[in-house]
């Protein structure tokens, strides 16, 4: 399950130690990681990470497909997640020191900086392979976030960027050795921890209106 702990101004929220997937409970434990994170006072900055293969996997297909009933309301806070993540009023850094596929993905680019491990791992949407069609809000945040010709190979294509390869395609901002990803999310997380909130928060929320909207237009968020 997901953990908070706090570097002084800079929270680190943990997303697990497994594949880190998108249940229920997986994604309650973010919700409550967040709104502390809201509700502390002072300068704070967010760096979320994990440990062991997997920074996150993405949805988790095999509870869904045990709870089929409840495919609207986990959509609706899947999108709410990547909403409100893409707007917090405060500098997000993701250290993706494993694989980032899928909804994992989508969640790391709902950062605002993302520093990947230099070696191992990938970035990869893989939908197009599952054949899981994206929802219009993810669609939405894909192409608010990468440059056209990255998104239309990353979403088309279900390429695997390893360190090197996001980097060039800035997917990524940074790469680091596996022991130094989460102290170079620190190290850029932290200066900006100053940053007033209200301010950055509307910043942020004009950056990406339609990204927005797409991602919490419920009726539309579905897989077709």
């Amino acid at each position: 399950m997901p953990s908070l702990d706090r570097d002084g101004e800079v929270f680190v929220l943990s997303l697990g130690d497994n594949e880190n997937r998108w249940n229920p409970d997986w994604l309650a434990g973010v919700s409550k990681a967040l709104d502390q994170v809201e509700a502390a006072e002072g300068p704070r900055a967010l760096v979320t990470t994990s440990t062991g293969k997997f920074w996150s996997n993405g949805l988790d297909l095999e509870w869904l497909g045990q709870h089929s009933d409840q495919l609207g309301d986990y959509l609706e806070q899947v999108h709410e997640l990547l909403a409100r993540v893409l707007e917090l009023p405060l500098p997000t850094v993701a250290a993706l020191q494993g694989h980032t596929f899928a909804a994992g993905a989508m969640l790391a680019l709902a950062h605002d900086f993302r520093v990947m491990r230099a070696d191992r791992g990938f970035f990869c949407l893989p939908e197009v392979d599952i054949q899981i069609p994206f929802t219009p809000g993810m669609s939405a945040l894909i192409q608010a976030k990468l440059t056209p010709r990255t998104a239309l190979e990353a979403m088309t294509t279900g390429r695997r960027y390893g360190g090197a390869e996001a980097e060039n395609a800035a997917i990524v901002d940074a790469t680091a050795p596996e022991d130094g990803v989460l102290s170079a999310a620190i190290e850029i997380a932290r200066p900006l921890a100053s940053k007033p909130g209200a301010t950055l928060g509307k910043i942020k929320s004009g950056m990406y209106p339609n990204t927005l909207t797409a991602l919490r237009n419920i009726g539309a968020n579905n897989f077709g």
